[in-house]
């Protein structure tokens, strides 16, 4: 019996997803387990495990696509079935022979990512139109099909006079570069496109004639820009949705981190797995949260949605941006299994290779930059989430000791809650029995 492969659910806002790559071919084998594909969501790219052992059949989804959640991006069949089926075949070993490449461009398929796509279609571009420099056409191919669009309308009143390659007009739009003053090595006088890049390296530079009444302002134009990779893109879209329509509000709160430090040795100690602070944190979070629930919720459609877990997601930096892992039912486990997990989570997070349970569920966020020497910061919520606590560094400082002056490592917090769902009061109590537990661990024992 065929089995489906639908875009799955990774968080309580999301409604859709996109497919952003096939790590299978149809009429490949697959295993259950196995992964099977790329997708991205509202937050992060996820890797996804095949749901059975057969021949992946038929791919509904291609790269770059967005569908609703739940809807069949795939079809799964056994291998029995697929020996029935004429038309599915097995591939068993990568194709090894030169693959034909169609000669005219009507034939050339086009596989845009999923940024050229929207790109493209904003601009109205047909994507036939544009020739990538490598495989795929990518963000600087459309960027660069606007600019040539661009340049030619500029400079259309010099065609007579200007001769000029395409690209070399591209190059010149790019690097602010007026053709005019460039003396072309092509037939005819044509500036080609190493005319352009040498006048751009300045060893023939082009300098346009200023008018002495008009003042002299350095160059600020920007030179090039970084394309982000989709999961800084992510994050920047996600912190800019939640920043603009979420109403923060933010309380602090400095706490002697002695005792904490004395737990941290300790447990260390007597601990094979190695317990970091921010392993200390969850623990003490997850335990804080069962005596305030409304810090566990979401804002949603209107509604406080509670929520029947307490799952702490980790703020974690990965090359490409910022990602948040979660442990599940964090208030259930021991400390040994809390740093176990979050060691693989953020392992994975890291290598690039998180899997929808993973990022899925998250009810609170801990961000931690104590180990950046940070003392102090504001977060942004994860939205739906309701609530995230953001971590300094514990440094030692002058504070009052028993009526007199001493020094003690302090760690300041500071929670940042959506209003919607937490008021100051809620929060303020929520930071209580955080500083509370903090300073006195024991208290978990009561």
């Amino acid at each position: 019996m065929p089995t489906n492969v639908i875009m799955p659910v990774l968080g309580m806002s999301q409604d859709k997803g996109r497919v952003v790559h096939w790590l299978k071919a149809e009429g490949e084998k697959v295993r259950a387990g196995e992964m099977l594909l790329e997708i991205e969501t509202d937050k992060a790219v996820a890797e996804i495990e095949s749901p059975a052992d057969g021949i992946l059949s038929r791919i509904l989804t291609q790269e770059g696509e967005e569908v609703p959640v739940t809807q069949v991006i795939a079809v799964i069949i056994s291998e029995d079935e697929a020996s029935r089926q004429p038309s599915a075949t097995i591939k068993s070993e990568p194709v090894t022979q030169p693959v034909k490449v169609p000669s005219t461009p009507e034939a050339r398929p086009v596989v845009p990512s999923p940024l050229a796509a929207r790109i493209a279609a904003e601009h109205n571009i047909d994507l036939q139109e544009i020739k990538p420099d490598g495989g795929r056409i990518q963000k600087s191919d459309v960027l660069n099909y606007l600019s040539t669009i661009k340049t030619v309308k500029e400079t259309a009143g010099f065609e007579a006079r200007l001769k000029a390659s395409p690209k070399a007009r591209r190059l010149a739009a790019e690097h602010r570069i007026d053709l005019a003053q460039i003396t072309g090595s092509g037939p005819e006088g044509a500036v080609l496109a190493d005319d352009v890049l040498t006048a751009a390296a300045g060893l023939s530079p082009a300098v346009p004639s200023i008018p002495e009444d008009k003042p002299v302002t350095p160059n600020v134009l920007l030179q090039e820009y970084a394309t982000p990779g989709t999961i800084w893109r992510l994050m920047a879209e996600h912190t800019t949705k939640t920043w603009t329509t979420t109403p923060h509000f933010y309380l602090q709160r400095n706490v002697n981190a002695s005792r904490l430090l004395a737990w941290h040795k300790l447990v260390n100690e007597n601990t094979a797995e190695k317990i970091t602070i921010t392993d200390l944190l969850v623990f003490i979070v997850a335990r804080s949260l069962i005596k305030h629930p409304r810090l566990n919720t979401v804002w949603q459609d209107g509604r406080i949605g509670l929520t029947g877990e307490i799952n702490i997601g980790l703020a974690t930096a990965v090359e490409d941006g910022l990602v948040v892992p979660v442990i599940h039912r964090a208030d259930q486990l021991t400390l040994s299994v809390i740093a176990a997990r979050r060691k693989e989570i953020v392992s994975r997070a890291q290598s690039g290779k998180l899997r929808p349970n993973d990022i899925s569920g998250g009810t609170f966020t801990i961000s931690n930059l104590g180990m950046y020497s940070v003392d102090t910061f504001l977060p942004i919520i994860n939205s739906p989430q309701a609530a995230i606590l953001a971590v300094g560094r514990i440094a030692e400082q002058v504070v009052p000791v028993n009526g007199s002056v001493g020094i003690q490592p302090m760690m300041n917090l500071v929670g940042a809650f959506d209003h919607r769902a937490v008021d100051g009061a809620r929060g303020a109590q929520f930071l209580k029995t955080l500083a509370e537990i903090i300073e006195e661990p024991i208290i978990l024992l009561k």
